[in-house]
């Protein structure tokens, strides 16, 4: 039955080191669960039916959004994306940030789904999330790369043998604002670039994240670096609540006199990863914004792009939102 759940062993550890435990003693068969929103689909439709649940919600350190000596914030990984989103601070400083959360699918979800979560979750790929057999999935076809395949929601850029991408829209936000991502497991605790947290078939196709069996997500942390730049994060979709990005822009910059000084770009929905723009961040460094740089801008930023079937509106697209991103920069 479809739309009945899997059993499985349910534990609620109340600190980070009982869900270390937990995940070592349990190893590949242990699933985080953190606000659900994800994992809660994965089990419904029974394509995923892991024996142990570990549910991290109860551990306070886990929440919360405190400052750092740099002028950056950490936010804990349970922090839901409704508290990114309506944070003063977060707002403040960085904005971008804020932005993403709160076009995270509709109120109520933002209101249990968490940072973490979103940064962590698995592709949206219909045809993975059903349950077929393609490459991400273990098998060796990409079901959404065929002459028949429906694929207007897929990747742009980097189609190796899966042509998914990732789904989050704060994950492009934390590229852009040099993040840092903090992760815990038996053996110690390391710190991960946003860019590097982020992988893609090339690395290891059954993953999206660096995360492996046994690690846990403590927080994110936001360098003081881009505090307070001109920022900007938009978001297109079928529809304004709920859905997925059919793509997502993200950018951070500093002006100097009329100039910019430095910048950050990264799109979402493109490719397995979020994309850094580094060409049109190269070419728009010691400019003033205007026209003539917005055309050169949409011309450059869906260099090397390879649609596929049915995304090719994907592709003025993305030369758009770029363009739009570098217009804000001369209001």
């Amino acid at each position: 039955m479809s739309d009945v759940m899997h059993e499985f062993e349910l534990y609620q550890p109340g600190s980070v080191a009982d869900a270390l435990d937990l995940l070592d003693e349990h190893g590949k068969e242990a699933w985080v669960i953190a606000g659900g929103k994800d994992s809660l689909d994965w089990f419904k439709d029974r394509v995923k039916k892991p024996p142990v649940l570990v549910d991290i919600s109860g551990i306070a350190e886990l929440h919360g959004i405190r400052e750092e000596g740099d002028g950056g914030l950490y936010i804990g990984a349970m922090t839901t994306l409704t508290e990114v989103n309506e944070s003063p601070a977060v707002r403040g400083r960085f904005p971008v940030l804020a932005e993403a959360a709160g076009r995270v699918a509709s109120p109520q979800i933002r209101n249990a789904g968490t940072l973490g979560g979103n940064l962590s979750q698995d592709t949206r790929c219909g045809y993975y999330r059903d349950g077929f057999p393609c490459y991400r999935a273990g098998g060796n076809t990409c079901y959404a790369n065929t002459p028949t395949a429906m694929n207007r929601e897929h990747t742009l850029f980097e189609a190796r043998r899966c042509v998914a991408v990732t789904p989050s829209d704060t994950a492009p936000a934390a590229v852009v604002l040099e993040a840092e991502l903090v992760i815990r497991n038996s053996k110690g605790e390391r710190i991960v670039k946003a860019e590097d947290f982020f992988i893609g078939p090339e690395i290891d196709i059954t993953r999206m994240t660096v995360l492996e069996p046994g690690d846990l997500l403590l927080g994110v942390r936001l360098p003081g670096r881009w505090a307070g730049s001109r920022q900007y994060f938009e978001k297109v979709a079928d529809r304004n609540a709920w859905d997925f990005a059919l793509l997502s822009i993200a950018m951070a910059a500093k002006m100097d006199g009329g100039r910019i000084a430095d910048v950050r770009l990264a799109s979402g929905a493109v490719q397995c990863t979020p994309r850094r723009m580094t060409s049109v961040e190269d070419l728009i460094k010691g400019e003033t914004p205007g026209e003539e740089l917005e055309t050169l801008v949409a011309r450059v930023a869906s260099r090397g792009a390879k649609p596929l079937n049915y995304n090719h509106f994907k592709i003025p697209l993305l030369e758009n939102l770029a363009r739009r991103a570098t217009r804000s920069l001369a209001a």
